[in-house]
């Protein structure tokens, strides 16, 4: 029986590939041992456990962007989760170590390299992390989700996404567009707008939807919007009286897919996640790279602008006019609209979570 040991957590960036690629170990070897492992602060906490997967926990050692006593701490408390991380794969009897970047890798990582485990990375951005930029000179496989990201023996094998998102681009969105939309009580002779700012929600994003709404619901267009549960407080679906289209927020949602579905456009910010999933499905979408950092949701986004299969807004040049003038033509011009996510869908073919899963076995049966 194969033992596999999957680290990352944060965020769902680094969450979604995870759980995915575990799904397909399954398919691939149904008898495969999993474990998972996080930090006690991340998202992991609950949709890992969700996902049937069993997790546990070491501490997260972030890296301080400041000289100080914090700085000075990160060796010891380093050390300290190394040798708990190391604990756990001997616990595991792990014959191979898959890592998705965030804080949780790097210690598991390391453990992985002391006790002569394999490693095989997984970045899903266009710029990687720091985990996965000291593991790329020691890991078996690094396998990127981008062309031409900056890591030693890189290959490129795209982003795995859930079982669910992978269907969808299958059957195609079409497919479910009606059972989708009456999911969320849309109507089925108006185009939709997906607004989604992941996990956390975008305060941009939905400042300029709230801006941009009257004058979208006066054109016809209904909007989805996910604010992020920490933005949302019981607010009010609206309607517009004239044309019946209607305002549905919602605070976190769990089914992406059907969100996929029922959209004709996406506004969302350019994580790796967000771009690929789009792309999978063959969803347009209006990317607003998130302003700080290093720059990755610019890059992330690049692929798609270069093969004409999406749009990208400057965060501060998004606003609720920016917004009306960037979606009324492109959400009633259906042929464009089409174009678009075919485009896309060559620029991030599906498949990826096969591709990382049978990476991973062949690793481990080495």
């Amino acid at each position: 029986m194969v033992s596999v040991v999957l680290a990352g957590g944060g965020t769902a960036g680094h969450t979604s590939p995870l759980i995915a690629t575990a799904e397909q170990l399954r398919r691939l070897d149904p008898h495969v041992s999993l474990l998972c492992v996080g930090t006690p602060k991340g998202l992991e906490k609950r949709v890992i456990p969700e996902a049937g997967l069993e997790l546990r926990l070491i501490p997260a050692v972030p890296l301080p962007r400041k000289p100080g006593r914090a700085l000075l701490s990160v060796p010891g408390r380093l050390l300290g989760a190394v040798r708990q991380a190391r604990a756990l794969l001997h616990e595991a009897h792990a014959d191979v170590v898959v890592g998705f970047g965030g804080y949780v890798s790097m210690p598991v990582y390391l453990a992985a390299w002391s006790a002569r485990i394999p490693v095989v990375l997984h970045e899903q951005n266009a710029l990687p992390g720091v985990a996965n930029r000291v593991a790329s000179h020691f890991a078996a496989a690094v396998l990127t989700s981008f062309p031409d990201t900056p890591l030693r023996s890189a290959r490129q094998v795209g982003l795995p996404v859930r079982a669910a998102i992978a269907g969808l681009a299958e059957q195609g969105r079409a497919s479910l567009r009606a059972r989708a939309r009456e999911h969320f009580g849309l109507r089925s002779d108006q185009p939709v707008l997906l607004v989604s700012g992941g996990s956390s929600g975008a305060r941009s994003l939905n400042t300029a939807t709230c801006e941009a709404r009257d004058e979208l619901l006066a054109q016809g267009i209904q909007i989805l919007h996910v604010l992020g549960l920490k933005n949302f407080h019981d607010d009010p679906a609206v309607t517009d009286p004239a044309t019946g289209a209607g305002y549905h927020p919602l605070g976190y949602l769990d089914e992406m897919d059907l969100a996929y579905a029922a959209a004709d456009l996406m506004l969302a910010r350019s994580g790796a996640g967000t771009v690929v999933e789009t792309a999978v499905v063959g969803l347009p979408a209006i990317l607003v790279p998130l302003p700080i950092g290093n720059g990755e949701q610019a890059r992330n986004a690049r692929p798609l602008v270069e093969a004409q299969a999406g749009i990208v807004v400057e965060d501060r040049e998004l606003t609720g006019r920016r917004l009306v003038t960037e979606v009324v033509p492109l959400i009633t011009d259906a042929a464009r609209l089409q174009a678009m996510g075919a485009a896309a869908q060559r620029v991030m073919p599906p498949g990826a979570a096969q591709r990382v899963a049978r990476i991973v076995v062949e690793e481990a049966r080495r």
